[in-house]
């Protein structure tokens, strides 16, 4: 039985995943904390004596340290039986206040590093394999002021929907929630929003809930909570030049640069 990889292992939602999965797997785990990953290792055997739990620091941006990582799961002979994709950059500002080395950081963070470790998952997997992406519900619409996240969340769900087609004996299931409030921003950005904002939020333990369920039944994409799968469908229905200004009015002169 292999392991499960889990990137942004450290993260608000990455932890309620690992406390979840580590009933029943062995674990993987990646961040840029080792301190942290460490501290995670211990809660995690507490919870399961049983389980085993590997921590590697790396930075994913890094195309030297993902080859580090995976020349570390060669040299022990680890085998993955699935892959969660967690890691990503929030960063909400308008497009010509990023710096170049944001604009790097971002789409390899949230796009290119995601993809790479997949591809690496994939030639060293189990026979039964599930993969799962968090995505975003800002992956379904542009967003103004979050151009740059919208169009990684956005290729991630095209990336992981072909994937489907492409590794059919694979489970692979795309996670696009509305505001986790796992982070003193994600909070105040849901705050920001109104109602809106309170009405789509739902708790990290109900999201993670929703997307093992999916997931076991191998669905394409999950958007839990019945007011955000309402917006999902009504966004294909209101103009885009509407959806762009609205988003546009409502997060103008606002920033957030990646926690």
């Amino acid at each position: 039985m292999g392991y499960i990889l889990i990137t942004g292992a450290c993260g608000g939602l990455g932890k309620v995943f690992c406390r979840e999965l580590i009933k029943t797997d062995d674990l993987f785990l990646t961040g840029r904390s080792l301190t942290r990953l460490n501290e995670l290792k211990a809660e995690l055997c507490a919870v399961n004596p049983n389980a085993k739990v590997i921590v590697f620091q790396a930075d994913l941006t890094s195309e030297k340290e993902r080859e580090n990582l995976f020349s570390f799961a060669d040299e022990n002979g680890i085998t993955f039986s699935g892959y969660f994709a967690v890691a990503g950059a929030d960063i909400q500002k308008a497009f010509l206040k990023y710096t170049p080395e944001k604009i790097v950081f971002q789409t390899r963070l949230n796009f290119e590093a995601n993809i790479a470790v997949c591809r690496e998952v994939l030639v060293r997997r189990e026979k039964d394999l599930k993969i799962l992406c968090v995505s975003s519900m800002s992956g379904s619409t542009p967003m103004p002021y979050f151009a740059i996240y919208s169009a990684t969340k956005s290729a991630l769900i095209n990336f992981y929907t072909s994937l489907r087609y492409e590794v059919k004996d694979a489970k692979i299931t795309i996670l696009a929630p509305g505001g986790i409030p796992t982070r003193e921003d994600v909070k105040r950005d849901i705050q920001i929003q109104g109602w809106t904002g309170r009405m789509s939020s739902k708790p990290a333990e109900f999201v993670v809930k929703k997307a093992l369920k999916a997931l076991d039944k191998n669905k394409r994409l999950v958007i839990p909570g019945a007011f955000n799968k309402f917006v999902y469908g009504l966004e294909k229905l209101v103009p885009l030049s509407v959806k762009c200004r609205f988003v546009a009015k409502k997060w103008k002169g606002k920033e957030k640069d990646a926690f």
